[in-house]
């Protein structure tokens, strides 16, 4: 049995439907029990838990040979971030008391970087869970390719894409869910021993500039890259609704900066650029007659 957590997310869901599709039987771990009914009918086991309740994650990791784990994000964290903290407490007691065989801990790309920014949280998390008497794999993929999907609606009716990461023409390792979910299937259904660190991008990295042609090209229209300046950052973040938008900036000055960087060599998945955007917008434009 394979427990998953945030099965209802873009990764939990893609290792979910990898694994069922080889066969394994899988329990899906969710919050809202209304979201379980999809899973169940699916053909697979379901457990209600919060990811702080440590009493209820041991319950649902309970007789599993491996568990898939990710943290809340939280992208507007407190200062010294007590929320993700607490998920993290709750997560090594329920591995701790479960004791599956092994454990897939989904990570980032960067979070061994000591400079204070956004992605700490989840060095917290893998420092909370380095010493556990299990198997536990560390996933760190790059800048997820999904997270083009909040920029469609400038590309369509502005054609603009604003862009924090800088400069435009410079590629950064970036990775489909989908592949960041076939992997972690790979790594939780095989057999290993102590503690490893799997690092995954995508087939090619990718600029902003290559993000915009993409768009363009999908979309029929031009598209054009548009630096945020630096200086708008913190204005422009507060003005969407974020009370502590520092360690959001700090994140993508590290980016920028090249200091949010992979440790070792990554692995590649196979899923391209064209193919995100292509599921993002399967239907083209209606051509003008």
């Amino acid at each position: 049995m394979f427990a998953i957590t945030a099965i209802t997310g873009q990764v939990g869901g893609a290792l979910a439907r990898t694994l069922l599709a080889q066969g394994q039987p899988v329990r899906a771990i969710v919050r809202d029990p209304a979201k379980a009914a999809a899973w169940a009918a699916r053909g697979c086991q379901t457990a209600l838990a919060d990811m702080a309740d440590a009493a209820a994650l041991a319950r649902a990791f309970s007789g599993c040979e491996g568990v898939f784990v990710l943290l809340p994000p939280q992208f507007d964290p407190s200062p010294g971030f007590p929320e993700s903290r607490a998920a993290i407490a709750a997560l090594r007691s329920a591995l701790h008391e479960a004791r599956p065989a092994r454990a897939v801990v989904l990570s980032t790309v960067g979070a061994q970087a000591p400079e204070p920014n956004l992605l700490n949280q989840l060095g917290l998390l893998e420092q909370a869970l380095a010493d556990l008497p299990l198997a536990v794999t560390v996933l760190r993929p790059a800048w997820f390719l999904e997270n083009l999907q909040w920029d469609i609606a400038a590309a369509r009716g502005h054609g603009t894409l604003p862009c924090y990461l800088q400069p435009l023409e410079r590629p950064i390792p970036m990775v489909s869910t989908e592949d960041v979910g076939r992997t972690a299937a790979e790594l939780l259904t095989e057999r290993s021993a102590g503690r490893r660190v799997v690092e995954l991008e995508g087939p090619a990295a990718v600029s902003p500039r290559d993000i915009a042609q993409a768009l363009a090209e999908r979309l029929g229209r031009p598209v054009h890259a548009q630096a945020v300046p630096r200086g708008t950052w913190e204005a422009g973040f507060r003005a969407q609704g974020m009370r502590h938008p520092g360690p959001r900036m700090q994140m993508l000055d590290g980016f920028n900066a090249g200091w949010l960087r992979f440790e070792g060599t990554p692995r590649r998945g196979q899923v391209s650029l064209q193919q995100v955007v292509q599921r993002l917008l399967p239907e083209r434009p209606v051509a003008a007659q």
